[in-house]
């Protein structure tokens, strides 16, 4: 894993009428590197996640991306950096009136000029990456299981071979056995593929077992991005909440 930054957010401040979500809030996304991003309800989690991927503007503050701000950028320039990022989103997000070769296939047609039988072979190669089996690509979403969807939109993210993924919430609604084979599905596609992961979690299991840092939002900002041992043993109430308790207390016995 670099140690160079891919994302870079400085001084962020998103506002809502007079609700303030983020004020100078900092955060850094190393290039290689699953970075878990956690936070009590209403810390603005999928805000920031909406922000970094372009879909907000900043109310105050910048976001970088491999060094480039995205204020500097033209909407065709941000529009041809989105194409290096895949996105899983919370619930899968799939188009119930396609197959899943063709759910796979939006990125392909809407950025590239490939004949059809080459994306063919390229939504069934990102299908099987996904962990799915051949006979899945021709199933419509209300087919699949909950795990089968989350791999299905897994394999959409693939379809352009992103530098980086982007996930919310990923192993939500899954069993403890598929939340781990999904776990383990991500840390391999990361290693193998030299991803850069950045994803919103609750689950402790996946931060202790795949996330090389944890980033944690409280008091409208970042308060700690660090390993996860590191974060847990930090003397803040949210953090000894959520980590000292039974579930964070299970999860490292777990990983040890």
């Amino acid at each position: 894993m670099s140690e160079r930054a891919i994302i870079e957010v400085r001084g962020l401040h998103t506002q809502f009428g007079s609700h303030v979500v983020h004020d100078n809030l900092d955060l850094e996304v190393r290039r290689g590197e699953i970075l878990g991003i956690v936070g009590g309800s209403g810390t603005g989690k999928s805000v920031l996640l909406n922000t970094i991927l372009g879909l907000k503007s900043p109310d105050g503050g910048e976001v970088f991306y491999d060094g480039r701000a995205y204020s500097k950028l033209s909407a065709e320039d941000l529009t041809a950096l989105q194409q290096n990022w895949g996105v899983l989103f919370q619930g899968s997000a799939l188009f119930s009136a396609l197959t899943v070769r063709e759910n796979v296939q939006v990125p392909l047609r809407e950025h590239v000029s490939l004949p059809l039988s080459l994306m063919d072979e390229i939504a069934d190669l990102k299908i099987g990456l996904a962990g799915l089996a051949p006979e899945a690509s021709t199933k419509f979403p209300s087919e699949l299981s909950g795990g089968m969807k989350k791999r299905a939109g897994l394999a959409r993210a693939l379809a352009l071979d992103p530098d980086i993924l982007f996930l919310d919430e990923p192993t939500s609604g899954l069993d403890p056995i598929g939340a781990g084979e999904f776990d383990t599905l991500i840390y391999d596609l990361s290693r193998t593929l030299g991803l850069t992961v950045v994803m919103i979690t609750h689950d402790l299991d996946s931060l202790h077992t795949i996330c090389d840092r944890v980033a944690v939002l409280a008091e409208k900002r970042v308060i700690a991005n660090a390993p996860v041992d590191e974060v847990a043993a930090m003397d803040h109430p949210w953090i000894q909440t959520y980590f000292g308790g039974p579930r964070g207390r299970a999860a490292l016995r777990e990983t040890r």
